[in-house]
């Protein structure tokens, strides 16, 4: 008998086609609403492979109703839906995709960056509102880019992507990072520096690093305090990060010059949330793995992920 398995979401017909032919499965047939709660209570029970996106709460209760679960498959690099302890504790293999999504989030980081320093959802809100009826020496004007300072939180595969981008605009980039990257510092020129001291000189910062229990409110009111008035922060990595409290305050009285966020701490957002009031933040949908191909390679890695340990072989990216 073929292994049971459940997904979360709809997934792409040839993608569920490569796990029809080794798996058992059964999918939740709502493509853009999430598996309900007490429907994936349901399902969890006796299947042995879950693969499931960043909506679905994988915590200890819901693993405490799994029966015969042995792998879960997370379509995604951050892994802090999943009670990682727990499955451990179970036994269960969870495995996620990183390295598929590298470039494609790269992309997304520096478009945001360039988008929020020259106010281009602001500025095409403005032509579309028939409120350009001349043009003026100081219209609108944003924030140079090229030769500016870049300041990197988190120097993994998508920020050394980031540097890549950085560099065709010659600037400077600073990086904060738990270990040093001594190849990339000798391949790019970067400065390996403190938190406060990145604040302090960059002109640009890009969060992407983790979410963890260290990472939580990394950016709160005294790190937007040490950076400049004319900085910007990016945002492409996990929210909770950043202190959305916080950051309203700083760009709401002039503490930064403006953010752009891909990531929130309540995913979706409400329209009702302080921030979105901001005409000096650019917000995004968790965009930034969302282009075409990459979606893609990132399913199909996920299916590898949820089929090998089913059949005792070791897939490609295992958390625990």
């Amino acid at each position: 008998m073929k292994p049971k398995v459940y997904i979360t979401r709809r997934i792409p017909l040839e993608i569920l086609s490569q796990i029809e032919e080794k798996c058992d499965v059964r999918m939740w047939h709502e493509e853009d609403i999430p598996v309900p709660r007490e429907v994936l209570e349901s399902e969890i029970v006796d299947v042995e492979g879950l693969f499931c996106l960043l909506t679905e709460s994988i915590d200890i209760d819901l693993l405490g109703k799994a029966k015969n679960l042995r792998v879960i498959s997370n379509m995604a690099v951050g892994y802090n839906n999943i009670d990682i302890q727990a499955a451990k504790q179970k036994g269960i293999t969870v495995t996620n995709t990183p390295g598929v999504l590298t470039e494609t989030t790269a992309d997304l980081t520096f478009a945001l960056l360039m988008a929020t320093a020259r106010r281009i959802v602001e500025s095409s809100d403005y032509l579309r509102q028939g409120n350009w009826t001349t043009w003026s020496p100081m219209q609108l004007t944003g924030q140079d880019i090229y030769g500016a300072t870049l300041g990197i939180i988190g120097m993994g595969r998508i920020g050394e992507s980031l540097v890549k981008r950085a560099k065709g605009f010659d600037m400077e980039v600073l990086y904060y990072n738990r270990s040093r990257k001594l190849k990339a510092e000798e391949k790019w020129g970067l400065n390996h520096v403190g938190l406060d001291e990145l604040l302090q000189e960059s002109d640009f910062v890009c969060i992407l690093t983790p979410y963890t229990k260290e990472t939580a409110n990394l950016i709160g009111e005294r790190e937007l305090s040490l950076m400049k008035k004319t900085s910007i922060l990016i945002n492409t990595a996990r929210g909770g990060i950043v202190d959305e409290e916080a950051l309203y305050e700083s760009l709401k009285n002039g503490g930064i010059w403006a953010a752009g966020l891909d990531v929130f701490a309540d995913e979706p957002i409400s329209l009702n949330h302080p921030l979105l009031t901001l005409p000096n933040l650019v917000t995004l949908p968790h965009i930034g793995s969302a282009s075409i191909n990459t979606r893609l390679k990132m399913a199909e890695l996920a299916a590898e992920n949820l089929i090998l340990p089913l059949y005792d072989s070791t897939p490609k990216h295992v958390v625990v």
